[in-house]
């Protein structure tokens, strides 16, 4: 039973991608594009913002990316067309709701860096997109509606960090930045100062404790991140020289080497608004587990004991009378 549904949808999807060769049509700069759905509405125009959902596939079928996959549609601002390869030729002729596949020369895409090419992509293939037009905006609306979206997200970056200490029953210092830490394991050994290589061990992860990056392959491996070749081992850098985000120069500084701690960086020290790819969001508070494992002290300017300002004589002063 399960091989005559396959057959059925092998069978299903074999007509609709014939159908859409034979309807190809061409633009101006040589990309193919054929309409699987097409709506009535206002056309998109430049300086609109649209969304929506992309797959993209070799002629083959395989699999290159997904918008689905990732969990989110990507956003476009539409403008006038440089070349085949931004599409922008297409977007005009569509509306919200619409649904397309546009094939784009390879030959184009690898002109003048021909070394990249892979060899899945011959001379004469396509790069395969299938589309789904899911809103169009003007560029304002877009805007509003991404910046009161950023809002909420850091309204609720705070009572988020709140949570996660709470549940985790951590009593943290608070320094004035808003960085917040807590020393598990103390040292009496001396503490970095800015411009020393310091050597860290640590382990990064959101509030939801989805760990991101780590520098310890026990850890890497349980958490689905061991990456071959990559070697593990403490991360150097010169503390204080902006190498790192704003929270680890801040925080290091306050360690004895050999100590352990625990961050939580807001945002506003570490990523910010940007974020860090499909890693880390915007507005993200980051817990980090750190390990001060070794410091490589430069030499340091002495600093000159302060002199204690000579005491004052004493002056009689009086009283002006009034006139």
């Amino acid at each position: 039973m399960k091989k005559y549904i396959y057959s059925i949808i092998l069978f299903c999807a074999f007509s609709i991608t014939a159908n859409a060769q034979n309807d190809l049509q061409r633009t101006s700069q040589g990309a193919l594009y054929t309409l699987f759905t097409h709506n009535t509405g206002d056309r998109i125009k430049n300086d609109d913002v649209i969304t929506l959902q992309i797959i993209q596939k070799t002629d083959k079928d395989s699999l290159l990316s997904s918008t689905y996959a990732l969990g989110h549609p990507v956003q476009v601002k539409v403008q006038p067309t440089q070349n085949v390869t931004d599409m922008m030729e297409i977007f005009p002729l569509l509306t919200t709701g619409d649904s397309l596949l546009v094939k784009i020369p390879a030959d184009s895409v690898f002109k003048g860096h021909e070394n990249s090419r892979p060899p899945f992509f011959p001379a004469g293939s396509f790069f395969n997109f299938y589309m789904k037009i899911v809103k169009v905006q003007s560029l304002n609306d877009a805007i509003a509606e991404r910046n009161a979206e950023l809002e909420k997200i850091k309204a609720a970056e705070a009572v988020d960090a709140n949570k996660y200490i709470t549940s985790n029953k951590l009593v943290m210092k608070t320094t004035a930045s808003g960085l917040k830490y807590v020393v598990f394991k103390q040292s009496i050994k001396p503490k970095p100062r800015a411009g020393d290589t310091v050597l860290v061990n640590y382990t990064g992860h959101l509030l939801n404790g989805q760990v991101f990056d780590t520098s310890i392959a026990a850890v890497a491996d349980k958490a689905g991140l061991l990456q071959e070749g990559r070697t593990y081992e403490p991360i150097s850098f010169v503390v204080g020289s902006g190498q790192v985000i704003k929270g680890w120069d801040e925080g290091l500084l306050l360690l004895n080497t050999g100590a352990k701690a625990k961050f939580v960086i807001p945002s506003s020290l570490a990523y910010g608004e940007q974020g860090q790819g499909d890693v880390i969001p915007s507005y993200s508070t980051l817990v980090f587990d750190v390990e001060l494992v070794a410091v490589k002290p430069i030499p340091h300017a002495a600093v000159a004991p302060t002199k204690k300002p000579a005491a004052k004589k004493k002056t009689a002063t009086t009283a002006k009378k009034k006139s």
